[in-house]
């Protein structure tokens, strides 16, 4: 409902005049309660937020020595009269009363006056940075409670509450003044004595508002507000209700709290420090949310505008910042526009994954077009539209009529078509050349990968190719991130997940046991890397990682917390789960179809209190989301931090709402102590070249070396110190 174009017709008058403006009346009148009960449900959440962020500013106070006042008031400030009186953090002084102060020995009025301003400039400052996490773990606390239940009633209200405010505030914008010009139109009396400008002011202000009401009728916005009043006065859910659907929608309650406490990241890494020129027009894009039924955050809502603006490009947020849901928020957006048919290319791991997010993030309908059901499916997208989702060899044998045209094609885990000579690449070059609208996704940085980057631009943006230069890379992620930024966004979770919580990760050192240490030799003897990396489980009932393991996971359990355990090895899997019993999930391996990982994901999460879930980490490393764990133990060190890290990111990404711990199990004096001795060597030797920059320390690809070479190097080095300590037992 935007600008009213309108026709000329008959003018209502008389009677029919004031039955316009009663209903015109009814329909501010609804306006205005949406966005009064709108106010006052967001109020109380700002009020539940007062204690908790005043708690959070009192503790940073706590940790700021009083000296600091003296950097507010640029060294006018004497403090030693403070500091020999006990007062020795910014807090005290904060909480101290002013006649206090200028009783104490060298302070009078003057000072501690500005002692006490300076005091709560630095809490201001405070405030502005401190940022509100919602701990499960203290849903015990009254304060923490009443945030969730408020906010509980803001998620609950629904998707469609952002446009019902929306469609109230025009009308409460062009409706107004509209009514005003009208007025005269309520009586004859009113009539007769408005004079000839008057009466033609008020008939045309009455034709307008008819108009403008037909409109909001062909629009439903009556009954969208309607709705959304109804919604909005619903009763607060009882206070355990609110904490379990906190845990299962935390995403949802976290988007909110940022909008409303203002805790925006930094707008710059939010945007992916594009030029202003470009970030300009995005600002710029609208976005339809018609068929949306998920809530953006701010960085979610740029990404889908920039997906739209460019048209063709590469978004590479970091691994959990919902890159899927911001192409489904493109997607939306084409279709409200009149765009009928998209497709979306991903591996067969995440397929699953797509079509449920398309059809409860959108009123879009997703076809599975894949398996038994292929040319079914085919067909039904054909006929009635919406979102076809195929595999990369899928893709291959797709036949679509030319004449149905593609209103933007989503290629998920873009790297996979990194080399232009592989068949699903060429796949995926043919359909971007017939698609106006293509967005890749892939949460692989591109600084490190210069090369790749070119050959993903080339079906894209192929006129940019030779702007993009290895220079940009070594200058650092931002220098790179702007020369490429007509076809390259991405943003990392520390720059605008604001509530992600800590992740803790401990090294588990163990000895090798008799058993383990005999297995392990004899791997070395045979020049067997594979045997050596899952020797410490040889003998089960007798590894000393296999020990820790369980008592991690009697820890979690004594905690209420979900596990999940990555090893590269079936048969370590299989040992972990023998010892474990029926406490365990899994495994989930490669020859695990993919909906029955994703079933077991689901039973997973779904399992109240703790669980544990055993997984490959090549299998479930990627494509599936782990976010009900806060405990990952992995069972050897990988050859690639790729894996670890992508690993890791299933469970401490966006939706985590506690703390993660990663417990890597380690073995001293063994293959474990030479692959990570390799790998740090490798990391300092990347981190000298490329200038600590933050693509240095983010991205753990830049460190991967082949398992080849890594195989063989520690093969010889253990060949030669275990020979040696050997002979050393002998001499001795």
């Amino acid at each position: 409902m935007g600008g009213v174009g309108l026709e000329r017709k008959a003018v209502p008058a008389g009677k029919g005049a004031r039955e316009v403006l009663l209903r015109a009346d009814a329909l501010m009148a609804a306006a205005g309660g949406v966005i009064a009960d709108h106010d006052r449900v967001r109020g109380a959440v700002r009020s539940a937020l007062v204690p908790l962020k005043d708690e959070l500013v009192r503790r940073e106070l706590d940790g700021i020595p009083v000296s600091r006042l003296k950097d507010v008031t640029e060294g006018r400030l004497r403090l030693t009269a403070l500091e020999q009186a006990g007062y020795s953090t910014v807090r005290q002084v904060l909480d101290a009363r002013q006649y206090a102060l200028q009783q104490l020995p060298g302070i009078g009025v003057q000072s501690a006056v500005q002692a006490i301003a300076a005091a709560r400039q630095i809490a201001e400052a405070v405030e502005e940075h401190v940022t509100v996490r919602i701990d499960p773990d203290e849903s015990s606390d009254p304060r923490t409670t009443a945030l969730v239940t408020a906010l509980n009633q803001l998620v609950n209200a629904g998707p469609d509450i952002p446009r019902a405010v929306a469609a109230a505030g025009r009308i409460d914008g062009e409706l107004g003044p509209l009514m005003a010009g009208a007025r005269p139109a309520r009586g004859r009396l009113r009539m007769l004595f408005a004079g000839r400008a008057g009466r033609k002011e008020a008939q045309d202000a009455v034709q307008a508002i008819d108009a403008l009401l037909v409109q909001c009728t062909d629009d439903a916005t009556p009954l969208l507000l309607a709705q959304a009043s109804t919604d909005l006065l619903r009763p607060p859910v009882p206070a355990d209700e609110a904490w379990i659907d906190f845990q299962v929608r935390s995403p949802d309650y976290y988007s909110l709290l940022a909008e409303i406490a203002g805790l925006a990241p930094d707008v710059d890494a939010a945007e992916g420090f594009l030029p202003t020129d470009i970030a300009g027009r995005v600002r710029a894009q609208r976005l339809d949310d018609t068929h949306r039924r998920v809530s953006l955050r701010g960085y979610q809502d740029f990404g889908a505008r920039f997906a739209l603006t460019q048209r063709r490009v590469v978004l590479g947020d970091e691994m959990g910042l919902g890159k899927t849901i911001q192409a489904i928020a493109a997607l939306a957006h084409l279709k409200a526009e009149g765009q009928t048919h998209f497709l979306v290319v991903c591996p067969a791991s995440v397929l699953i994954n797509w079509t449920r997010e398309i059809e409860s993030r959108s009123t879009l309908d997703a076809y599975r077009v894949h398996g038994p059901d292929r040319e079914a499916a085919l067909d039904e997208w054909l006929r009635c539209g919406d979102v076809a989702v195929t595999t990369f060899d899928g893709l291959n044998t797709l036949e679509v009529p030319e004449e149905t045209t593609v209103g933007m094609l989503v290629v998920d885990e873009a790297h996979y078509v990194k080399n232009p000579a592989a068949r699903r690449s060429r796949s995926v070059a043919r359909w971007t050349a017939r698609t106006g609208h293509v967005l890749f996704l892939t949460g692989t940085p591109m600084e490190n990968r210069v090369e790749e980057f070119r050959n993903l631009v080339h079906y894209l943006q192929p006129d940019l190719v030779p702007h993009v230069r290895n220079s940009d890379a070594v200058a650092g992620s931002e220098v790179f991130r702007r020369a490429v930024a007509p076809a390259y966004l991405r943003r990392n979770q520390l720059d605008v997940l604001t509530e992600l919580p800590d992740l803790i990760q401990v090294d588990e050192w163990e000895e090798f046991t008799a058993a383990d240490l005999a297995a392990y030799r004899s791997a070395v003897t045979a020049g067997n890397f594979m045997a050596m990396r899952r020797a410490a489980y040889a003998d089960p009932e007798k590894s000393a990682k296999l020990q820790r393991l369980l008592e991690l996971v009697g820890e979690a359990a004594e905690n209420n917390a979900k596990v999940v355990v990555f090893s590269f090895f079936r048969d370590v899997l299989i040992a972990v789960r023998e010892a474990l019993g029926d406490a365990a999930l899994g495994p989930i391996t490669g020859s695990v179809a993919v909906t029955a990982r994703q079933q077991l994901v689901d039973d997973f999460t779904a399992t109240p209190g703790h669980a544990v879930l055993l997984s490959q980490i090549q299998a479930g490393g990627v494509g599936l989301n782990m976010q009900a764990a806060s405990v990952v133990i992995l069972c050897e060190p990988q050859v690639k931090p790729t894996m670890e890290s992508q690993a890791i990111g299933r469970a401490h990404r966006m939706g985590q709402i506690r703390r993660v711990q990663v417990h890597r199990l380690l073995t001293a004096d063994s293959i474990d102590q030479r692959m990570l001795d390799i790998l740090d060597g490798k990391k300092r030797l990347f981190d000298a070249y490329a200038r600590r920059s933050d693509t240095a320390e983010s991205t753990p690809e830049a460190v991967d070396i082949s398992e080849q070479s890594l195989a063989r190097q520690i093969v010889a080095e253990e060949q030669l110190r275990l020979a040696t300590s050997a002979t050393g037992d002998e001499l001795s």
